[in-house]
């Protein structure tokens, strides 16, 4: 079968990301099947792009990676899946056959499948139910409803199948490769994404990585993880910087500990940043981060307000943040917290309260968000009537980050520019760009 991969995801700001997800998928897609990956990121007209690629390949299935419903400064949610459609209602006007996958579809893939009216979708890991759907495919439909995680429209409607009763084991997965990815990843930003697990056992009240990737740590033999790097940096040149793209990098503190040793035992001679908590974190795992490379972690702290950390059932409290960022400027951690104001049941003092908190703290740096739920995209009500509350916000945001150089809020542009970035990256500075926030101006 001719089977197209697209990456979706147009966002480039504050940088464009490579579709490791897409790529673990195309990884595990059984031979024989001809397969190439469509990378719409650097499109000017992305829609005309695919169809034209259509035209030209004449693909029997195109497989559509969405990354995201909402872009990275919580903006323009709408528009995302209005461009999703376009992409949808090309192929359909080819008669070829689509199926979505990704985060972003994963978060909520019956409501997004009935609006696209795809063909199929498959939630969560796609690494096993994507070739069984092949099969099912091949044989015309039959065995389609012993799929786990797959949604499907029948007469109009959509149809889901449960979740799998276990999860996969990632060391039995064929590790992504980087042969195909679209060069201008590295030579624009030179960061390349890496993933040491999956799952996350935390009870986050809104966050949706349980809900993509389970909700136990399936860890990766960090000896594989390391190869995966090396592999990346033979296929690829210009890579400069990584990321450990897993919810945390830091947790368990055992296996972050045992993939530092790894790499510093291959001399990786590379920097690298990563998502980070204050459970479990100490000196000593600071310590062996910083030897293996670690420059910073970006630390989803969320909120200043213990009220508000207990009914998101964060697990950590003010103090345990501040416990953090002390061990990081003792060990020479970048630290930079990002913040989500105005989450269910938070008042306008509750954000007062973090952005003193924070105030306090004196981190490197920290990025504030205005929470927006997903479902919004799908219910203007709901995202009018939550306006009101978000405009009060941004109001205390627009009026403390006048002061603060260090603060960051996407949503108002504050920091966050692109005609600074590229400055940045023209300048030669790798890695996030939180590190060089305080050479804004």
């Amino acid at each position: 079968m001719r089977i197209a991969f697209v990456s979706a995801n147009r966002e480039q700001l504050p940088d464009p990301v490579v579709p490791l997800g897409l790529l673990c998928v195309m990884a595990n897609t059984p031979a024989g099947h001809d397969t190439v990956l469509w990378d719409l990121c650097f499109e000017r007209q992305p829609v005309d792009a695919l169809r034209e690629r259509i035209e030209a390949w004449r693909p029997e299935l195109l497989a559509i990676g969405l990354r995201n419903v909402q872009n990275s400064d919580y903006t323009n949610i709408e528009d995302n899946l209005r461009y999703y459609g376009q992409l949808v209602d090309q192929a359909r006007r080819a008669g070829v056959p689509v199926v979505l996958g990704g985060a972003g579809f994963s978060v909520m893939p019956r409501e997004i499948l009935a609006r696209l009216q795809a063909q199929y979708g498959v939630s969560g890991e796609g690494e096993a139910a994507f070739p069984a759907l092949l099969e099912a495919l091949e044989r015309g439909g039959e065995g389609l409803e012993l799929i786990p995680n797959l949604h499907h429209l029948v007469q109009g409607q959509v149809v889901s199948n449960p979740a799998p009763a276990t999860l996969l084991d990632l060391d039995t997965l064929r590790p992504a490769t980087r042969r195909d990815v679209d060069p201008r990843y590295y030579q624009r930003v030179g960061i390349e994404s890496l993933q040491t697990k999956r799952g996350c056992p935390l009870g986050c009240e809104y966050c949706t990585y349980p809900l993509i990737e389970g909700r136990r740590h399936r860890l990766r033999d960090p000896v594989r993880v390391v190869d995966e790097l090396e592999a990346a940096l033979a296929d690829q040149s210009g890579i400069d910087h990584f990321f450990f793209v897993d919810s945390v990098f830091t947790l368990p503190a055992r296996h972050a500990a045992a993939v530092c040793r790894e790499l510093i035992a291959r001399k990786i001679q590379l920097q690298w940043t990563c998502y980070a908590n204050p459970i479990g974190f100490d000196r000593e795992l600071a310590a062996l981060m910083k030897a293996a490379g670690c420059v910073g972690m970006e630390v989803g702290t969320d909120s200043g307000s213990d009220t508000i950390l207990k009914r998101q059932r964060k697990g950590f409290t003010v103090a345990d943040v501040h416990r953090m960022h002390s061990i990081c400027q003792d060990v020479g951690l970048l630290d930079c917290h990002t913040f989500v104001l105005g989450t269910t049941g938070e008042t306008l003092d509750h954000v007062r309260e973090t952005l003193d908190f924070l105030d306090q703290l004196e981190p490197f740096a920290a990025i504030l968000m205005m929470w927006m739920e997903d479902l919004e995209a799908l219910d203007p009500a709901l995202s009018q009537q939550r306006r009101a509350f978000r405009d009060a916000v941004r109001d205390l945001l627009v009026q403390r980050c006048a002061t603060r150089p260090r603060w960051i809020a996407p949503q108002l542009r504050i920091a966050y520019d692109p005609r600074i970035f590229r400055i940045l990256r023209k300048k030669g500075f790798t890695g996030p760009l939180w590190q060089y926030i305080h050479l804004n101006g």
